[in-house]
């Protein structure tokens, strides 16, 4: 069963428009470059914000203190919230 043959259980996610790393040019493609580091890759919760390459640097600045950071909670406890609100909002990713 492909992707698109799942059945959602909720509302149908948003269709936004984005610009690619193949085609990105000056901040984002710099802004694609700095967040692929050694994945060579850019998640496409990331990439729904390519028309704004400054708000999507500021996302990623946000995720990196958010799950990096030193705190009360332990890596390992911050990716469990993660993915209990992600279930709690049923997304799939």
């Amino acid at each position: 069963m492909s992707h698109q043959d799942e059945k959602h259980t909720g509302p149908e996610p948003a269709w936004i428009e984005t610009t690619g790393p193949a085609e990105a040019e000056g901040l984002l493609a710099g802004t694609y470059s700095a967040i692929a580091g050694r994945s060579g890759s850019v998640a496409n919760i990331l990439r729904c914000r390519s028309l704004h390459p400054e708000a999507m640097r500021e996302h990623y600045t946000l995720y990196r203190t958010l799950m990096f950071s030193r705190g009360a909670l332990s890596r390992a406890d911050r990716e469990a919230i993660a993915v209990a609100v992600s279930a709690a909002n049923g997304c799939h990713y």
